[in-house]
């Protein structure tokens, strides 16, 4: 069995596809978990889930990003990512909608509200609902409809910066 996977079903996902999907996707919350996987690179939904408004440092332009997946791993709990431009629109419609809702920040402390404040029950079916959302946009879902967002994002990073440097 090999190590690397089946590379049949890779699939790059191109900025027109990820903008078809984001006009269908069917609010802020679902928009900002796409491009989280797609902009960000983030794993779905382990970190999507873990990240809270105090992990977004918006002066420096940086997420620290923790990662259950390589946790056990020496200094591999968390990693920082830039605040890519492309998210920027998307945390700030989820941001903007928190903040217009009921919440009362006296209740709890900004810093440690989670982002995404749905799907925090684990019989969520994310997959399921993205291959909806990405058929409302006129498009077949493709395989590994998350992990391909993830590695889609390192492919373009690799036209910029060495490997050795994603991989930090």
């Amino acid at each position: 069995v090999s190590a690397k996977g089946n590379r049949e079903k890779d699939y790059f996902v191109t900025r027109e596809e990820a903008d078809a999907v984001l006009k269908a996707c069917p609010d802020a919350q679902w928009q900002l978990m796409f491009a989280l996987s797609r902009f960000g690179g983030l794993r779905c939904p382990s970190e999507h889930l873990l990240l809270c408004w105090g992990h977004i440092d918006w002066k420096n332009k940086r997420i620290t990003v923790h990662s259950p997946k390589t946790e056990h791993h020496e200094g591999k709990a968390i990693r920082m990512i830039p605040l890519f431009p492309e998210l920027v629109p998307y945390l700030e419609a989820v941001r903007d909608d928190l903040f217009a809702s009921d919440f009362d920040p006296k209740e709890t402390r900004i810093s440690e509200q989670p982002v995404i404040t749905r799907w925090r029950d684990s019989e969520a079916n994310l997959r399921t609902r993205m291959h909806e959302i990405i058929r409302a946009a006129g498009l077949e879902p493709w395989p590994k409809v998350f992990q391909a967002l993830r590695s889609t994002r390192r492919t373009e990073l690799q036209e910029y910066f060495p490997d050795y440097v994603l991989n930090a």
